[in-house]
């Protein structure tokens, strides 16, 4: 799209979001107010840049007269870069869930009690990682192994307030799905050899209720009594919740809170984000079938990164990203590693519109 066209569209929001009718149907306004929001960086960055080019012109024609303005001229210049290319960044094809919400499934895979103990250090380096970056965190559902790993766990990641394109949650996880494998020697083994494990990671941007329509005719729901480390019920009341969605075969449990509405509500939310990854995964097929993003068309089940603990390393096999500094990764520095990911997919996306 032209940015004369996207003016056009920015001056035609601020006119909805003014009038009060717009605000009377929250879900339109809501959607107007994020489109707005992502326009802002745009249109910010493109007057800057018509700004300091009209300055830099002024300050060339000054320059004959007084060789102080020739300094500022080549200043304007070094900022009219920036801007410029700023501005082609901010206008790079974004995926249409952006600005979502993110919902991030862990579980442990092949390996018994150590992949359930990785599955824990994944959760706690991304916990680190979205503390560092201001975004709210909440534990919907865990299933906990018998030395404090995790059998399985949901976490909902949330943007804190109307993050600038390519800085919210799901910019920045969104590629963490896949499957992790760790080698090391884990804390069962007494020989000291080295084990090779892994633990899965499915991310899927968190959906609205009005966003995916679910019958209650599509779904078959069992309760069953919650139980903890090694089976064992923690729970005297049949609170836990599974629910089956029948058409496309998903079933999410959910057995954390205390009553079994609660524990409905909280698989509702994992089941509608699933359906709506699903859906945009449909949407997407013919768009994919000629964009092969060696990022973006990752299966689930393919192993996307190891992390080698008696060579400090962490190696992400989409991008040939490799760097000794396991130790810091996993207390959350988390960013080299996401943004070579970021730049090869920002990379393809700009090649793909120019083409």
């Amino acid at each position: 799209m032209k940015l004369d066209d996207l003016l056009g569209e920015y001056y035609e929001l601020e006119q909805q979001l003014a009038d009060p009718e717009v605000h009377a149907d929250q879900a339109q306004a809501r959607r107007l107010g994020r489109r707005y929001s992502q326009l802002t960086p745009i249109i910010s960055a493109y007057r800057q840049l018509k700004q300091v080019e009209s300055d830099m012109e002024a300050a060339r024609e000054l320059a004959g007269e007084d060789s102080a303005f020739a300094e500022e001229a080549d200043q304007l210049a070094a900022e009219r870069e920036q801007l410029t290319e700023r501005l082609h960044y901010l206008l790079i094809p974004r995926d249409p869930a952006d600005e979502k919400d993110l919902i991030m499934e862990v579980k442990a895979g092949e390996g018994g009690e150590e992949a359930a103990l990785f599955a824990r250090d994944l959760v706690r380096m991304y916990l680190r990682y979205a503390e560092r970056q201001g975004f709210k965190t909440e534990v919907i559902h865990s299933t906990e192994s018998d030395l404090g790993g995790y059998k399985d766990i949901a976490i909902s990641f949330k943007n804190k307030g109307n993050p600038e394109p390519g800085q919210g949650v799901w910019p920045q996880l969104k590629f963490e799905g896949g499957v992790h494998r760790v080698q090391r020697v884990p804390v069962t083994e007494s020989q000291g050899r080295i084990h090779t494990s892994a633990a899965g990671v499915l991310v899927v941007p968190e959906a609205e209720e009005i966003e995916i329509q679910i019958h209650d005719n599509d779904l078959r729901i069992d309760v069953y009594r919650s139980s903890g480390p090694g089976g064992q019920s923690v729970n005297t009341t049949d609170s836990a919740v599974r629910i089956t969605h029948l058409p496309s075969g998903i079933v999410v449990s959910c057995q954390n809170e205390k009553s079994q509405l609660q524990n409905k509500e909280q698989a509702m939310r994992i089941l509608r984000s699933r359906l709506y990854a699903e859906a945009q995964a449909s949407a997407d097929a013919e768009a994919e079938a000629e964009r092969k993003s060696q990022v973006r068309t990752v299966d689930r089940s393919e192993r996307v990164r190891t992390y080698n603990f008696p060579e400090n390393r962490i190696s992400d096999h989409r991008v040939g990203y490799k760097a000794y500094n396991l130790d810091q990764v996993l207390e959350g520095e988390l960013g080299p590693v996401l943004q070579a990911l970021i730049d090869a997919d920002n990379k393809e996306r700009l090649e793909q519109a120019q083409s």
